[in-house]
């Protein structure tokens, strides 16, 4: 289980939020199967499956490689997140940060989410 990326910050629910605060255009990958997100999703959060994941998908949701952008999956032991972090920072990315427990731990700190078919 991957615990660290260099070139990615590991961030908290608690973090992510404060990162969310401090860059109002921080782009959000939810790297999840479109499916996983009945259960709930960050407000904003784009979905991108981290098989979907290259340079040209992300050159579609983020504009600039610099832009702030956190990715996230479902918890600790979902891997997507940190895949799709391998392959931006492959495509010259910075500014990544890993929320790394996830879905789970942003919902089981009471942080606000959508939850519907999107």
């Amino acid at each position: 289980m991957v615990k660290s990326i260099s070139g990615a910050e590991v961030v908290t629910a608690e973090g992510g939020l404060a990162k969310v605060f401090e860059y109002p255009g921080m782009v959000i990958v939810d790297t999840r199967h479109k499916g996983d997100r009945v259960q709930g999703y960050i407000e904003g959060s784009i979905n991108l499956p981290d098989s979907d994941t290259n340079c040209d998908s992300l050159a579609n949701i983020i504009l600039a490689y610099d832009t702030p952008t956190m990715f996230y999956c479902n918890g600790i032991r979902c891997e997507r997140s940190a895949n799709a972090i391998h392959k931006a920072l492959g495509c010259g990315y910075k500014n990544i940060y890993w929320l790394r427990g996830g879905f789970n731990e942003w919902k089981a700190k009471g942080f606000p989410y959508l939850r519907n078919s999107q």
